[in-house]
């Protein structure tokens, strides 16, 4: 035991490169941290801002004054007239292809019990279409006393979300491509091309309907919204707008207002927008990039003017102990 004790590598003796921070290793390694992260957070906040964005909030607007104090009542209610237009001003062009997405602000997709809600063996393959159990309460329905498995089960899929957008302008309607919204792994992997919707939204609806005809791996709005969201205010992507949108350009939008977010004191808002080599509009990355960069700008001006102004000789480093002999040590 005192052999393994008193061996080079416990007395940690073994050849190694144990570099010395002289104040001109420290100042250099600042300024290339600084000459490094300042372009890039220069370029990402370009980019950023290259991208043009449209936000609205749509969720107050399209309820009637009537129902302004109980706007659930109106959402719940089979007999409102949920058709809402609305004019958005195109700021500047934006090219084509143009992102339309719904915003969701204090929906939690990542509880617990919303996430773990959902059956990934039946939405792959038609074989487990009885593998039900972590879908409760969205499990099985009843019908003549027995108990057939929902097709896709769980609390995501019934929560689906179901308002639906139409543009146009000067009176031409603007078409919206809904393919390629989803994540290619997803399609092919998640959610089977023999797997149909069967006996979903038939007891308490909650969101959109399924067409049955259709197997879930080109359900691509289902398959969207089942990537659940990690923070309570999310975008999802709702299709693309295929041609260029002009400066000034006004677009009217037909809302169907459909989903439920007054009884949670959620929030809609339908977002248009463009994207650069950087994805969509977030000035965090630049702005991050160029604080890093200046903060070690800052750090290597100040060691600089220090050891210019009062500087300290340095010892001999022969003298440190990994490069003295060990044996002259004792």
């Amino acid at each position: 035991m005192t052999i393994f004790f008193d061996s080079r590598f416990t007395q940690q003796e073994l050849p190694a490169w144990k570099p010395i921070l002289t104040p001109g290793w420290v100042i250099s390694a600042f300024l290339s941290v600084a000459v490094v992260f300042i372009p890039i957070g220069l370029a990402s906040l370009f980019a950023s801002e290259s991208v043009v964005e449209i936000v609205d909030r749509y969720d107050k607007d399209c309820v009637p004054q009537m129902y302004k104090n109980d706007m659930t009542a109106f959402i719940v209610s089979p007999s409102t007239n949920k058709t809402c237009t609305k004019t958005l001003t195109i700021p500047k062009k934006m090219k084509k292809p143009v992102y339309v997405y719904y915003q969701l602000d204090n929906f939690y997709q990542n509880h617990r019990r919303y996430v773990k809600s959902r059956s990934d063996k039946q939405l792959r393959s038609k074989e487990y279409e009885s593998e039900t159990k972590d879908c409760m309460p969205e499990a099985t329905i009843k019908v003549q006393n027995q108990d057939l498995a929902i097709v896709p089960c769980g609390l995501i899929a019934w929560s689906l979300f179901n308002d639906t957008y139409g543009f146009s302008s000067n009176g031409k309607d603007i078409q919206v491509n809904k393919k390629g919204i989803a994540w290619a792994s997803d399609k092919a992997h998640k959610f089977g091309s023999n797997v149909y919707p069967k006996n979903f939204q038939k007891g308490m609806v909650g969101g959109a309907t399924l067409n049955e005809s259709i197997p879930l791996s080109e359900q691509e709005d289902l398959i969207v919204w089942m990537r659940t969201a990690a923070l309570p205010t999310f975008r999802k992507l709702w299709g693309k707008i295929e041609e260029d949108l002009e400066a000034n350009q006004m677009i009217d939008v037909v809302i169907q207002n459909n989903y439920n977010t007054y009884g949670f004191s959620g929030e809609k808002r339908l977002v248009l927008s463009t994207t650069s080599w950087i994805g969509g509009k977030n000035d965090f990355l630049g702005v991050a990039y160029i604080l890093v960069g200046g903060i070690c700008l800052a750090i290597a001006m100040s060691f600089a003017v220090l050891y210019f102004l009062k500087p300290r000789p340095l010892g001999d480093p022969s003298y440190l102990s990994w490069n003295r002999n060990p044996s002259l040590l004792n």
